[in-house]
């Protein structure tokens, strides 16, 4: 089933964490890799650097229903500082979901809902409320 989505994750400290995910694995449940985007694209240098917060991805079917579980497994170095945005291809913005006792768990965002789709969509579609 084609289903689109993107997930952008923000991390402090994260890179070592986060390098696993950024080469092919055939245990994992979906065999897209994420991309790290380093602070030089910011600059707009495009020179590379060392440090790097923020890893995307794309997905072109619905095979990622165990990245939450995956992401809130990791040992990060700031766990306060994880971020996960998570755009449905039907979403009308990014849910925020950050870890909470060690959960990801999303945050509520003003003039939106979600509504559930299971089967159709790993975390439903999140509508804005204020929209005429």
């Amino acid at each position: 089933m084609s289903r689109f989505a993107e997930v952008i994750v923000l991390a402090r400290d994260a890179e070592e964490v986060m390098e696993p995910l950024t080469r092919p694995d055939p245990d994992r449940e979906w065999y897209q890799c994420f991309t790290r985007v380093d602070d030089s694209v910011f600059e707009g240098t495009r020179t590379g650097s060392s440090e790097c917060y923020t890893w995307v991805i794309q997905f072109i079917r619905l095979n990622w229903r165990g990245l939450l579980a995956h992401l809130e497994s990791l040992p990060w170095p700031d766990p306060y500082s994880v971020q996960v945005l998570v755009h449905d291809e039907d979403d009308d913005c990014f849910g925020l979901w950050m870890l909470k006792d060690g959960k990801l768990t999303e945050v509520a965002l003003p003039h939106t809902s979600r509504i559930e789709y299971p089967g159709n969509s790993v975390t439903g579609t999140l509508l804005r409320t204020d929209r005429s």
